[in-house]
């Protein structure tokens, strides 16, 4: 009988560090863009609310977004002054967009555009 010389498998001390420094600066990454998808998300559901509620006017949307802003603490990266809203079929349509730089090494950024309106 012959016996076959058996290849052994798995990943090698290089291997494995690459891969760890490759997951450690995908966490990285995460842990920074996270709170911006929240804060996005965050817009959103005031957004909806907002035109579910069907204000009469813009100023009175305008004033209920900031009284929004001014509970939910995440929203940082949008005003009133930003949103656009009109009428549509007798309801109130809110949209916004605004970007996001997101700092990820030395002179290495993430730009994130973000654009939501109202359901």
């Amino acid at each position: 009988m012959r016996h076959t010389k058996s290849r052994q498998s798995g990943i090698s001390l290089v291997g494995l560090l690459f891969w760890g420094a490759v997951l450690a600066f995908g966490g990285v990454l995460l842990a920074r863009v996270f709170p911006s998808v929240l804060e996005f998300y965050t817009i959103q559901g005031a957004v909806n609310r907002i035109a579910q509620s069907n204000p009469a006017t813009v100023p009175a949307a305008r004033a209920e977004f900031e009284r929004i802003k001014q509970v939910e603490y995440s929203i940082q990266s949008i005003s009133s002054q930003d949103l656009v809203i009109s009428k549509e079929n007798d309801k109130v349509k809110i949209s916004f967009a605004y970007d996001k730089i997101i700092d990820v090494a030395g002179p290495v950024f993430l730009l994130i555009k973000y654009q939501g309106d109202s359901r």
